[in-house]
Formats: C-alpha cells, structure tokens, sequence
C-alpha cells in the first residue's frame, strides 16, 4: 500500500510540473480569421458582455459591489464602450492576442486594492455553467492588473481597443512583449499571465457593431471574432 500511495503521489507531482512547466506555457499557432473585426485576446469563457455608459456598472458582483470601467482599467472616458469579460482557467493558454492591428498606445500597470484573492469561485461557476459567472468574483475589481492601449481602425474609421490583464492570487507576472509605438498585427501575440487570470476588451461603443458572442461562450485567441 506505502509503494502505490508513493506511485501515485509521484505520478500526481509528475503531473503538475509537466503542466505547471511546459504545458501552461505553450503558444499554438493561429489563423486570424480574414473576415474584418475585433478577435479575441484570450482563450477562455466569456463572463460578460455589456454596453455601457459612462459611470453605469458592467457587472453587480455581489449586494455593496460592482464593478465599472474604471475599477476594470483604472480609468473612464466619455463614451460608451462595450465590454467582453473572458475567464482564463489554469487550462487554456495564457498567452493574449491583439484585438486588431494597429499601434500600441501604452501598457499601464496597476498594483493590487489591497493584495490579489482566487479567482475559484469564477472557475467553479464557469465548470458548472451557472450564471452569472461572475458573481461573489472579487478579483475582477481587486487584483493586480495591466492595460494595453491598441490604436488602429474599424470600417474605415479610427479605433482604440484596450485589453486588461488580470492577474490571480499566485500571479508569477503580466508580460507585455511589446512597447507603446510598435506596430502589432491583428492577433498577433503580444502578452501573457502566468497562471490563471481573466482578460477584458474594452472599446468605445459603435452603432455599427455586430457583437457576436455572449456569456458561456467558448472563445480562441485570435481567432474568434467577437465583433463583426
């Protein structure tokens, strides 16, 4: 019995670091799809999806508790925006993809509202399909986090795009592979969070906009077109 039970705990161990060393980090290659729009910056589940206007909430995350623009990239314009929450399990790849091709406009970084807390509950709730997703997920206002501006073009017309970055409570970093001014394709692979975190897209809302994903939906870096 000593002999199995130490198999098995070396079999688990081997397990974990063979994913927590080699498979967290892959990078698959993508095709960016060549229908025009906004692609996904992460592999995940969608959480939410909203348009909102200035100062209104994207999420209520429990009674006392919500979550704006602002608490999301720690700033606001005067605009509305339509926001795509995408949950990252310590499953899917962690690395983050451009929205649409463009410049980078900057990459911010925001330290922790009083230290990072687990993101379980959302992973759990995500598992099991009950919405909303989010609720009792504290981590979406609270942890750590970086905002990368995109500066590009949609239909023709001018077009920022932000990505946030949320860290986990074991986050081990948020990478940035590229500087403000450097030109990035459109799903081109610009970022990573080691270890399980959540990815938004942030834009300004346009009348035009074909939103083509909503929460529980499945989405692929770089692939999945979530604006059309």
């Amino acid at each position: 019995m000593i002999l199995v039970a130490g198999f098995a705990a070396l079999s688990c161990f081997t397990v974990y670091l063979a994913w927590r060393h080699f498979w967290f980090y892959r990078d698959p290659p993508r095709t960016t799809p060549a229908e025009p729009g906004i692609v996904s910056p992460a592999d995940g589940t969608v959480v939410y999806v909203k348009k909102v206007r200035p100062g209104e909430n994207v999420v209520v995350i429990k009674q006392g508790v919500a979550a704006t623009v602002q608490d999301l990239m720690r700033e606001d314009f005067d605009q509305p925006k339509l926001v795509v929450g995408i949950f990252m399990s310590p499953f899917d790849v962690h690395y983050n993809r451009a929205p649409i091709e463009g410049d980078v406009g900057f990459v911010r970084r925001y330290p922790s509202r009083g230290g990072n807390v687990n993101m379980g509950l959302m992973h759990l709730r995500s598992l099991l399909g009950i919405e909303p997703r989010y609720a009792g997920s504290m981590h979406i206002v609270q942890n750590e986090r970086a905002v990368t501006q995109f500066r590009g073009e949609y239909r023709g017309k001018p077009l920022a795009c932000y990505v946030v970055q949320i860290g986990a409570l074991t986050v081990n970093g948020i990478d940035a592979f590229f500087v403000p001014g450097q030109h990035i394709g459109r799903g081109a692979t610009f970022g990573m969070i080691r270890i399980g975190s959540q990815v938004d897209l942030i834009v300004p809302w346009r009348e035009e906009f074909d939103v083509r994903v909503k929460p529980g939906d499945r989405v692929v870096a770089g692939e999945t077109l979530l604006v059309r």
